[in-house]
């Protein structure tokens, strides 16, 4: 699969611009602030219909103008898939795949399947739960349909069951049946998600930590450990248990939404104990075990984006990544970097088909 044609108008600082991509390798280059990051964004939204770096749909839209389109012609399987992604000030968001609007967003995910590496991607180690959860569901929804529906789901009903709580609390009233309902409904998504999360961790772990090996020269053992509250028992017996706390508080605090990943070096958070080149190979290893998990999935090799890679990885590691487009391990890759020097002899040294993009 591969990325033939793109063309941004009002995308971000774009007002019109048009490329043709090498189905293999591809390098953006110029210097920061030019747009680089935001040509592999515009990909990142045609292939999962929204921003990497900023999922405000109206905040991607170029200042002063009225909307924003992206139009993308991908080839996966001898077949041709044009996928158009507009929006307009005030007006909800469009994704059409071959002139064709889709109902519902979650439809689209998967079908082109992608990769971003990002210096952005240290929030995984410096944010909270919810970055690392959206990563590990991220990865699930590119090929798993019934479990982005069950977290669509779960998520609508506990923003209607943290509505209620405000309500009891504002009324000083309380109905004990309506608060069922959704407790419920809650319990029986949560039991699905909680499973699916626990299958997924017990096939991308050992991926993930062979990547690492790979990186770091068999260095030192790092892991990743799944937190949540349905470890201790089903989430309906957690609801009784909390509900003096839930009234009180006038929100949800047990669920699936509090799940997290505990990311360890030497058994130790590698947050606090490891070093910076430490916590910059532990998260390329996730992404490649990202990359490794999708494509087994998939049956089709994902496109990777490598945004300012340099920034994370020396020239000889890049180079080893770049590598791995002539073995077929890796499909079409996107390399953006401010040096087109740097750049150019990386990719050159693999002796591969490639086009450069100075902006």
């Amino acid at each position: 699969m591969h990325l033939k044609q793109l063309s941004l108008i009002n995308y971000k600082n774009f007002e019109s611009e048009t490329f043709e991509f090498d189905s293999k390798i591809n390098c953006l280059v110029g210097a920061n602030g030019i747009g680089k990051t935001n040509v592999l964004d515009s990909i990142y939204h045609l292939s999962l219909g929204k921003s990497y770096f900023n999922p405000i749909t109206s905040q991607n839209i170029k200042h002063h103008e009225d909307f924003f389109v992206i139009d993308g012609e991908f080839v996966k399987q001898d077949r041709t898939e044009k996928i158009v992604v507009s929006a307009k000030r005030g007006q909800k968001k469009v994704i059409k795949r071959n002139s064709k609007a889709y109902e519902r967003f979650s439809e689209h995910v998967g079908l082109l399947p992608v990769v971003i590496i990002s210096p952005a991607d240290r929030d995984l180690i410096t944010e909270g739960s919810d970055t690392r959860r959206k990563f590990m569901d991220g990865i699930i929804s590119q090929n798993d349909k019934t479990y982005l529906d069950n977290l669509i789901s779960y998520n609508k009903i506990l923003a209607q069951r943290n509505a209620l709580l405000k309500y009891f609390a504002a009324n000083r009233t309380f109905e004990s049946s309506t608060l069922e309902v959704y407790n419920e409904q809650l319990s029986n998504y949560a039991s699905e998600i909680f499973e699916t999360r626990t299958l997924f961790l017990e096939s991308f772990i050992p991926i993930f930590k062979e990547r690492y090996q790979t990186i770091s020269n068999n260095k030192e053992q790092v892991t990743i450990s799944y937190k949540s509250q349905l470890k201790k028992g089903n989430l309906a017996s957690l609801f009784e248990e909390r509900l003096q706390k839930d009234l009180q508080r006038q929100y949800t605090t047990v669920g699936t939404h509090k799940d997290d990943l505990d990311f360890g070096i030497e058994n130790h958070p590698i947050k606090k104990f490891g070093s910076q080149g430490q916590q910059k190979s532990f998260l390329i290893a996730l992404k490649l075990a990202q990359y490794d998990f999708i494509k087994a999935k998939s049956k089709v090799n994902p496109i990777l984006l490598l945004d300012d890679v340099f920034d994370k990885l020396d020239e000889q590691r890049v180079e080893q990544i770049v590598s791995l487009v002539s073995t077929g391990e890796l499909g079409q890759l996107f390399i953006s970097d401010t040096h087109p020097d740097r750049t150019e002899a990386v990719v050159k040294n693999t002796a591969q088909d490639y086009k450069m993009f100075r902006l």
